[in-house]
C-alpha cells in the first residue's frame, strides 16, 4: 500500500474513533460493553497484524522499529492485564479510581498516537529524502559512465 493510501486510511480511522468516542456517552451500558469488546478485539487483531508485518519485514525495516514493535506488544499485554484486574474490583472507591485511571490512560493513549503520527511524518519525509538522494546518486553515476 502506498504511503499516501496509508495516511488516508489513518485519517479515516481517527475520524471514526472521534465519532465513536462522541457517541459513547449516549449509549446504554450493554451496548457500550459490546463496543468495548469489539474495540479490544480489533486492537488485538491490529497488534497481531503489526507483529506479522514486522516479522515479514525483518531485514527491511530498521532494528529500531522492530524493537519499538516488540515494546508495543509488551505494553499492550500489560495494559490489558491491568484492565482485566481492575474490572474485578467491586467497591465504589475502587470503581471510581479505575474509571479515573481509565480516563487518564485514554488521554495518554491519544497523546501516544499523536506522537506516533509525528514520528510517522518524520519517517515518511525521511524516506522521500533518502529516495531522492539515491536517485541523485544513480543519475550522477549514470552521467559519469557516459
Amino acid at each position: 500500500m502506498a504511503v499516501s493510501d496509508q495516511l488516508t486510511k489513518l485519517s479515516a480511522r481517527a475520524k471514526e474513533l472521534e465519532d465513536r468516542a462522541a457517541a459513547a456517552s449516549a449509549k446504554n451500558k450493554s451496548d457500550l460493553e459490546k463496543d468495548v469488546a469489539q474495540a479490544r478485539q480489533a486492537a488485538q487483531a491490529q497488534a497481531a497484524e503489526l507483529r506479522k508485518s514486522a516479522e515479514n519485514s525483518k531485514g527491511q525495516i530498521s532494528a529500531w522499529w522492530d524493537s519499538v514493535q516488540r515494546s508495543w506488544n509488551d505494553h499492550l499485554k500489560s495494559v490489558r492485564d491491568n484492565v482485566d484486574e481492575k474490572k474485578a474490583a467491586h467497591d465504589l472507591k475502587s470503581a471510581e479510581k479505575a474509571a479515573d485511571q481509565a480516563d487518564d490512560d485514554a488521554v495518554f493513549a491519544i497523546d501516544y498516537a499523536y506522537a506516533a503520527i509525528d514520528e510517522a511524518e518524520y519517517a515518511v519525509l525521511d524516506a522521500a529524502l533518502a529516495r531522492m538522494e539515491a536517485d541523485d546518486l544513480a543519475a550522477a553515476q549514470s552521467s559519469g559512465d557516459s
